[in-house]
């Protein structure tokens, strides 16, 4: 395989975090699937916004107002180009992925009927579940789901099976947060098309690690968070084509999103303000363009690349291990390795790899219809990102051999 292009100990330097030290060991931060790390020079743009020209958008006439809005928008477009969306005004500033969800959900409250049909995938998100069950028990919808296999991935014969003249809806993750099992999502999307349903993609685990097009994908949503791809907490993307944005009702109501308000009557504002009530998270949206353009400086095709380098090596290093099973074996997967260690529970593994300064994910993930449909409590989940190293690697492999010797 071709060795990566990225200098990553160069990289590694514009992260403070990764110099910490944790129960008295170097940080080996492996829970990148949660929540990535941020670069200082998002950090620096944070600091800059707070301390420079730190006012409310829109509508001001002062030079402050005027600074703040100018970035705003300009992080708007550097969304825009990065999803390549074919207008600015389809790019709707969210709090986050399950924002952008339940405001689709919200929406389409007024338009399904009893008896109409969504769909969603057995490897989503609670986020990507929940508010459907919601809308299904508003509106009389009726929630099917697309089956799985034990490779973790999509059984997509069944999926066309249960599209219909009555399905309204379909809703899948790009990528599983649980096992990292890449989703075919154009072809269902085509598909959902073909009996004029509508269809969402949850794009938080893929955002890091794949540069989506909704215009090729032709998706009708897609929805990110700031924080999985280097960016702050708190702020997030929902892209909608222009004309469900135009049928889908307000989600909130307040400043920002009106045009003219009387006691008779209020009129809304145009895209994308007419989901954008209240005085938004300013700084972090600015702050999420800069986190876009460290990655695009780095280039997602060289990312990718490392990144499956080190899921490589990952997998046959903790193959290596007697009773290891991992979870999660589809052909197509980003850097998400879910695992167990037969008799012990993942939670004990945690726990003991956390004494040794090395930070991974236990639990069901947000996703226990995968566990269940497995028969397991949770797993423990290693999900590796472009600032990790093979060296990281080897200390998580000797750290669960470690528990392991502690807890038979």
């Amino acid at each position: 395989m071709e060795k990566t292009t990225l200098d990553i100990q160069k990289i590694r330097k514009d992260f403070p975090i990764l110099s910490r030290t944790v129960n008295g060991q170097p940080l080996v931060y492996l829970d990148n699937a949660a929540t990535s790390q941020t670069p200082k020079q998002v950090i620096d743009v944070i600091v800059d916004y707070y301390s420079g020209y730190n006012a409310n958008i829109h509508r001001g006439v002062h030079t402050l107002s005027q600074e703040a809005t100018d970035k705003y928008e300009g992080a708007r477009l550097k969304i825009q180009q990065h999803f390549n969306a074919k207008l600015s005004h389809e790019i709707i500033f969210t709090a986050g992925t399950t924002h952008g969800i339940n405001l689709v959900a919200n929406g389409f409250s007024s338009l399904l009927k009893k008896g109409d049909e969504i769909i969603v995938s057995a490897l989503e998100h609670h986020s990507n579940i929940v508010p459907w069950q919601m809308l299904c028990e508003r509106t009389g919808a009726i929630l099917k789901v697309i089956p799985m296999n034990l490779e973790g991935a999509l059984e997509m014969s069944e999926y066309h099976h249960l599209l219909s003249d009555k399905t309204k809806l379909v809703f899948c993750n790009h990528v599983s947060n649980a096992l990292g099992t890449v989703n075919p999502i154009k072809e269902i999307i085509s598909a959902a098309h073909k009996v004029g349903a509508a269809v969402l993609i949850d794009g938080a685990q893929a955002a890091p690690h794949i540069k989506a097009d909704v215009q090729a994908l032709d998706v009708d949503f897609y929805v990110v968070s700031a924080h999985k791809m280097c960016g702050p907490t708190g702020v997030g993307m929902l892209y909608g084509k222009e004309e469900w944005l135009q049928k889908l009702p307000p989600y909130q109501g307040g400043g920002e999103m009106i045009a003219e308000v009387t006691f008779a009557k209020t009129t809304y504002a145009d895209l994308p303000h007419k989901f954008e009530a209240g005085t938004p998270n300013i700084c972090g949206g600015i702050a999420f363009g800069a986190a876009l353009d460290y990655m695009n400086q780095l280039g997602f095709e060289a990312i990718a690349a490392y990144e499956n380098e080190l899921l490589e090596y990952a997998t046959e290093q903790l193959l290596t291990i007697d009773d290891l099973k991992i979870y999660g074996t589809a052909p197509k997967k980003t850097s998400v390795i879910s695992f167990n260690i037969k008799g012990i529970h993942p939670y004990d593994i945690g726990s003991i790899l956390d004494k040794l300064g090395i930070a991974v994910r236990t639990g069901h993930h947000c996703a226990q219809p995968i566990m269940d449909f497995y028969g397991i409590p949770g797993t423990v989940r290693a999900s590796l990102s472009f600032y990790n190293t093979k060296e990281e690697i080897d200390i998580l492999v000797a750290g669960v051999k470690r528990a392991i010797s502690m807890l038979s």
